[in-house]
């Protein structure tokens, strides 16, 4: 599975949201159909390299963020590049003041939706506070040949670092917090459930929202029953990261799983966590070279991909060899 932040995906439509205008054609950005499916065109390739080395069919889920409805969804799985593989959609609109949600895309040969929970994050010192909801999708991973494993992924973007990192870390570990009671209720109900809670965190691996917070720890050896744990902590002490930001890597974009994913009690097992970093998403010269290639740079139109690389996890299936139905 992938996550992927898409960097201001917007339709060229003004529908007077407070980035509509800015993302249109008469707005600074000079927004118009051709530099839309531009981007498209741009994404679906994305998309298509990811987890193709070891899964030629891509991911079974990719969950995704900075989109601005559904409609631009409906037009990227419609790209030549990923066209064929009948992805589905899952979204929802969220009350974010940016205007922009969370969404989930999923191959329906290897995932089945159940139930779909939105949950909002209230934050009574700031009653007109506004952010991207956190989707949580309830499903069946797997196939008819091998079963199926249920799962719960929660889809996420957590409040910016806008004002100061310090400054608004509270209102990220508000969102851990959230985050932490949605998967706690899912382990009441569901003792055996894979959880995955993915995407831009807006902080790292080590910050208190997600080291403390929700208690994603670094080393499997570490984690308890029923806790969390993240690969990708690993991955930035060794110099991976997904966003750059004044020369310095970040890795916000993460996949965190639990511990039935770990010891494999749900059905799945976790293997491998990776940074999707290949050359055709970074800047490949200039004072940038090596960041990666977004829309814009500096107001001016870059005709790239986004300002965060995508990250991947990889699962098995243990196969059910005794003949008993799949798990339901």
């Amino acid at each position: 599975m992938a996550f992927y932040n898409l960097e201001n995906l917007f339709d060229t439509i003004n529908n007077n949201g407070k980035y509509d205008l800015e993302f249109s054609p008469a707005g600074s950005r000079k927004w118009d159909g051709k530099k839309y499916w531009s981007k498209i065109k741009n994404l679906g390739y994305a998309i298509s390299q990811m987890t193709t080395k070891t899964t030629p069919n891509g991911p079974a889920v990719i969950g995704v963020s900075e989109i601005e409805n559904i409609t631009v969804l409906e037009d990227l799985v419609k790209n030549e590049a990923i066209a064929d593989r009948n992805l589905k959609i899952v979204h929802h609109d969220s009350p974010d003041a940016r205007g922009v949600d969370v969404g989930l895309l999923y191959n329906p040969s290897m995932f089945r939706v159940l139930k779909v929970e939105n949950h909002r994050l209230e934050v009574p010192e700031l009653p007109r506070f506004r952010t991207r909801d956190q989707m949580c999708v309830i499903g069946l991973m797997g196939t008819p040949q091998i079963g199926y494993s249920r799962v719960a992924i929660i889809v996420n973007h957590w409040p910016s670092r806008r004002g100061g990192e310090q400054e608004s870390s509270w209102l990220r570990e508000a969102a851990a917090a959230l985050n932490a009671k949605i998967a706690a209720d899912l382990l009441e109900k569901y003792p055996d459930i894979g959880i995955i809670t993915l995407g831009d965190m807006n902080d790292d691996p080590f910050n208190k929202s997600v080291s403390q917070v929700l208690g994603a720890v670094r080393n499997k050896e570490d984690i308890k029953e029923g806790g969390f744990y993240n690969p990708f902590w690993e991955k930035l002490d060794r110099g991976y990261g997904s966003y750059i930001y004044r020369g310095g890597w970040n890795l916000f974009d993460q996949i965190i799983i639990n511990s039935n994913l770990v010891d494999g009690k749900c059905g799945l097992r976790f293997v491998a966590a990776e940074v999707l970093n290949r050359q055709f998403l970074l800047q490949p010269d200039g004072q940038y070279k090596g960041y990666p290639l977004r829309t814009f740079s500096g107001g001016v139109w870059t005709n790239g991909y986004s300002d965060h690389l995508p990250t991947e996890i990889f699962l098995i299936k243990e196969v059910n060899l005794t003949g008993d139905s799949p798990a339901q």
